[in-house]
């Protein structure tokens, strides 16, 4: 003898799984909120600084031109964009031309060591960065 299955034996595996699909993209949500939009600590305590005064006006002129670059690029996307922050950057500067060749060096540096670690995962890619950044500087 065998059962036949019905259409309501069927019903709780159908729903069963839909929960789990609707759980599944709930979680994958990103943050939203105050944690979100939290605001990056500073890479350097101009408090520590010899003239902290000096470092806090230094820090709020370099905020200032990154604000102006990016209202400017703000409809550019990709590399488009990252070209146009790296020339409104450089406009900004001492010696525009010195800072277009070094960005333009950074970059550079910044695409090999990206294509010698293509092939690695994880932290096999973060000590192969490493590695590569070390033997860059003992050059």
């Amino acid at each position: 003898m065998t059962q036949e299955r019905t259409p309501t034996m069927k019903l709780p595996v159908i729903l069963a799984a839909c929960l789990l699909a609707a759980s599944t993209v709930s979680f994958a949500q990103a943050p939203q909120g105050d944690a979100a939009k939290a605001p990056r600590k500073a890479r350097f305590d101009c408090s520590q600084a010899k003239d902290p005064k000096a470092c806090e006006e230094r820090r709020a002129q370099l905020k200032a031109a990154h604000d102006k670059a990016v209202k400017a690029c703000e409809a550019k996307k990709g590399g488009e964009h990252t070209a146009c922050m790296r020339k409104e950057l450089c406009a900004q500067s001492k010696d525009p031309a010195a800072c277009e060749a070094r960005a333009k060096e950074i970059q550079a540096a910044r695409d090999k060591v990206r294509e010698a670690c293509k092939d690695k995962k994880g932290d096999d890619y973060s000590a192969c960065v490493r590695e590569q950044r070390a033997a860059r500087k003992k050059q």
